[in-house]
């Protein structure tokens, strides 16, 4: 651990204890005059927030610490470094013509124009994904080489028992298999550079165009991830039909979702109950790597709540690496998922690993632009994204509602 790292979470360390103490404040506020003071309250928002910078701060400190140096040069003969330093100082830079092969940098020029750009550029973008986008993150990640991709689900039928030795063997029932198709649509990007930052030997292109192309990606697919219709585009998560049906009484692609019991609201009794529920509502079979989800509004909210003993159920991640975490599981921010309000689905536990799977059909393709909008040189990219559930058991939302 590094001394800015050491530094960053004893911080969080005290920050989180003074959080507490002006939280205790507030509620012996509301205890003894019936509401809380406007001061403390803004006092707790602010806390609420550095709370929430102390830890990614921490969070990102660690990330940094553990990753390996993304240098383009591993693993590249002398060759392959030559071929990478034409796409970028000849076609990226000038617009040169570039003959690439598939064997040195699985690139190729696409029929309709533009090229696939190099494995080492993908690469970069894919880690970038994965540091932006949180659902791409904890989802199950699949590369495809064709149109679509099909997963087979078992959902149940098949027969079995014991029996002995020498017994006679009885036929057994065959398995029920569901299909499941994630949507997949084309996201695309369009950066753009002058043609002196691309003539400026300094001006690091590849870095460059691996940043603005991964937010540009990130922000489309949080969005999809999440709230995607499933038409031309993933298939989010919050978009399928919800009951309040457990595991073994819903109908298969359906997801449970628990209600609060008030419209826009948690139970006036104790608003933790119903988070226990969400936890427990689950197979415990994959509880163990399940994780909260939410925004930061709600999160702002829960992390005020205590159990009957007092004891808060949210808790930063006070060791190196660990996130924050809600009855001990780990809680993601997720931008995209709803505030609350009447009948939202504002929160979401789930093995995401196991509930969301998304597909990346291999390959981004890149066309370079330097007439449209002169002087300015354009960078249209292109990429083939798909996301679904394809296990709804792995996956509970809590509802806002009666």
């Amino acid at each position: 651990m590094t001394l800015e790292t050491k530094e960053a979470l004893e911080n969080l360390t005290r920050s989180f204890e003074t959080f507490k103490s002006t939280n205790d404040e507030r509620l012996a506020e509301i205890e003894s005059k019936g509401q809380s003071d406007c001061l403390t309250e803004e006092k707790l928002d602010r806390m609420g927030r550095e709370l929430d910078k102390l830890q990614a701060k921490a969070n990102s400190l660690q990330v940094a610490t553990n990753r390996p140096g993304l240098s383009a040069k591993q693993g590249m003969d002398a060759v392959q470094i030559e071929k990478k330093n034409q796409f970028f100082n000849g076609f990226i830079r000038k617009g040169h013509d570039v003959q690439l092969d598939q064997k040195s940098l699985s690139t190729t020029v696409d029929s309709d124009g533009g090229y696939a750009v190099p494995v080492e550029l993908d690469s970069l973008i894919e880690k970038r994904l994965r540091d932006l986008s949180p659902i791409r993150t904890e989802a199950n990640v699949i590369a495809i080489g064709s149109a679509k991709y099909k997963k087979l689900v078992n959902v149940g039928g098949i027969t079995s028992g014991w029996i002995s030795e020498t017994g006679a063997r009885v036929e057994t029932n065959a398995p029920t298999l569901q299909e499941i198709v994630p949507p997949l649509g084309e996201i695309y990007a369009n950066p753009a550079a002058t043609q002196t930052m691309l003539d400026d030997v300094n001006f690091n292109v590849e870095k460059w165009l691996s940043e603005e192309l991964a937010e540009e990606f990130s922000y489309q697919e949080n969005g999809a991830f999440v709230n995607g219709n499933g038409v031309n585009k993933p298939k989010g998560f919050l978009q399928y039909t919800v009951t309040t049906d457990d595991d073994d009484s819903r109908s298969f692609g359906e997801v449970q979702a628990l209600k609060t019991g008030i419209s826009g609201d948690w139970a006036a009794a104790d608003p933790s109950d119903i988070l226990v529920d969400m936890i427990h509502a689950m197979k415990s079979g994959y509880r163990s790597d399940a994780k909260f989800y939410m925004n930061t509004s709600l999160l702002a909210e829960i992390r005020k709540f205590k159990d009957a003993d007092g004891s808060y159920l949210w808790r930063p991640g006070l060791e190196s690496g660990s996130p924050a975490t809600l009855l001990g599981y780990p809680v993601v921010e997720v931008a995209d998922m709803p505030v609350r309000a009447a009948s939202s689905l504002s929160l979401c536990f789930a093995n995401m690993k196991r509930a969301y799977t998304v597909t990346d059909r291999m390959g981004t393709k890149i066309l370079r632009d330097p007439y449209s909008n002169k002087p300015y040189v354009h960078f249209y990219t292109t990429k083939r994204v798909g996301g679904a559930v394809t296990n709804d058991q792995a996956i509970k939302l809590l509802q806002f509602s009666v």
